[in-house]
């Protein structure tokens, strides 16, 4: 799987983790110098607290982009600090 933005790929991996139809990929499958971590937080009552990181390719920004578990809840533990994304982000095989 790939994750593209803005004409570039940003994740590729093929031991991805599909949740709710999101695939989140490997941590050490991400383009590091293409993320930048934001204070965007969120709560999800089964996985815990989500990060999120902006994704900057070309100098644009695509705000809270990806998002992550550092921490993630007993049944999410397969994909603590895996990586998944949105906002226009396409995954694709």
């Amino acid at each position: 799987m790939k994750a593209i933005w803005n004409g570039e790929v940003i994740a590729e991996s093929d031991e991805t983790v599909v949740v709710e139809g999101n695939h989140y990929f490997p941590p050490s499958s991400i383009k590091k110098e293409y993320f930048k971590e934001t204070d965007t937080h969120t709560h999800c009552p089964w996985k815990g607290e989500a990060s999120y990181y902006t994704v900057v390719v070309n100098g644009e920004e695509n705000k809270d982009a990806a998002w992550y578990y550092p921490e993630a809840k007993e049944l999410a533990k397969n994909i603590e600090n895996y990586v998944a994304f949105w906002n226009d982000v396409k995954v694709e095989s």
